[in-house]
């Protein structure tokens, strides 16, 4: 079978058309800076890599943009899209209506659409990347694959908040988490590159990009986590504030005269590294500013580190000790200079970084000292492989 999957973030979209025979990619891409400017990148295995400069005001365009590339008469790798058997779909958030991946339909669209204002940057985008799909290849078959799932091990001291417990039982209110799909994957990869007993190792999981969040995976099970109900709880990320003083929303609506929706369209999309920087939320963009003597980008970047570094030391404590630190997505596999600054906070667990092998960019490495007593790796995500595999299992 040739598998479609689309993964979109709350400003790109990762695609892949896969056999999933083989486990092979047959082109492999990335839209990035949607809503800023756009570029679509497309790389066919056995092709020449291209990069097209467009704009991509949202992810219909993109989307569409990627289906025109891969069917493309002089550079695409499938005659029509009818080659294309099944689409997967990667979807932040399935509330507790979905537990498990699951064949999409009218129904399921309407619950997916009712969880929107758990995950306001992404769910709204998955369903335009459905949509666009089912317009463009009708009939072909669709699958939903949720970012909540491989969280659902966590135990329940780890998903209640301190909150009145009726609101649990009337309205779920607990902790979720998101980015399952990159965690389960990447902590996976990590107990074979190590050669881990799975069922006595304690992983770390920094999924940073755009959106970021970090996870403790104990025995090969998420036990905890950083992003909670929404994915607004946790770390700074690209356009999100991450934890705050609850208060700071009262605060700040009365002083601006703002809605609750208002407030929470800040934090959001007005927040994090953006809003701190002034500039943008892309980490390519901070860098340059910094090199230009920017403080509030040096700034950004700082607390980002900061904070995801107090969030790796609270997970050691949480398992009782570690094994492994990786990194993944955007900013873990691509920034060098991240990394090593979150790790330089962690010299009391004997970790130190090697600067040559921490040079990389998207590439699989171990990037500690040999004398190391806790690991430091570079492991690229492989959502997409994962989805594949999942959607291949509901519509075979």
């Amino acid at each position: 079978m040739k598998v479609l999957v689309i993964n979109c973030g709350s400003s790109s979209l990762k695609y892949q058309l896969i056999d999933s025979e083989s486990g092979e990619a047959l082109v492999t891409g990335l839209c990035e800076r949607i809503g800023i400017d756009g570029r679509l990148v497309y790389k066919p295995a056995n092709g020449e890599k291209r990069i097209f400069e467009d704009k991509l005001p949202d992810h219909q365009v993109a989307v569409s943009n990627v289906l025109a590339a891969i069917s493309n008469p002089e550079y695409g790798v499938i005659g029509s899209l009818d080659e294309i058997d099944a689409v997967g779909h990667r979807v932040v958030h399935g509330g507790e209506t979905f537990n498990r991946s699951v064949i999409i339909n009218d129904e399921v669209i309407k619950a997916i659409e009712e969880c929107n204002d758990l995950a306001p940057l992404h769910n709204p985008a998955n369903i335009i990347g459905i949509n666009a799909c089912t317009k463009l290849m009708p009939g072909v078959p669709q699958v939903a694959v949720f970012d909540t799932a491989f969280h659902q091990t966590m135990p329940d001291k780890a998903y209640m908040y301190g909150l009145p417990y009726e609101y649990y039982e009337k309205y779920k209110v607990r902790r979720y988490g998101f980015h399952g799909t990159s965690h389960s994957y990447v902590s996976k990869r990590v107990i074979d590159i190590l050669s881990l007993d799975k069922n006595n190792s304690k992983v770390i999981v920094c999924h940073l990009g755009n959106g970021a969040s970090i996870s403790a995976v104990m025995n090969g099970k998420s036990v905890d986590t950083s992003m909670g109900l929404t994915p607004l709880e946790g770390l700074v990320m690209g356009t999100r504030s991450g934890d705050i003083d609850p208060a700071i929303m009262e605060f700040i609506a009365k002083k601006e005269n703002l809605s609750i929706s208002e407030i929470m369209n800040v934090l959001n999309k007005k927040s994090g590294v953006q809003g701190m920087s002034g500039l943008t939320s892309d980490f390519r963009d901070i860098d340059e500013g910094i090199k230009k003597g920017n403080n509030r980008a040096r700034l950004a970047r700082e607390v980002f580190c900061y904070k995801a570094a107090k969030v790796v030391g609270s997970y050691v404590a949480a398992m009782n000790g570690v094994d492994a630190i990786v990194f993944t997505a955007g900013i873990g596999e691509n920034d060098g200079v991240v990394r090593k600054e979150i790790c330089s906070y962690l010299g009391f667990l004997g970790l130190t970084v090697d600067d040559e092998k921490n040079a990389v960019r998207g590439e699989e490495v171990v990037i500690s000292t040999p004398d190391s007593k806790v690991k430091a790796l570079v492991v690229p995500t492989n959502e997409e492989l994962a989805i594949c595999r999942e959607t291949v299992a509901l519509v075979k």
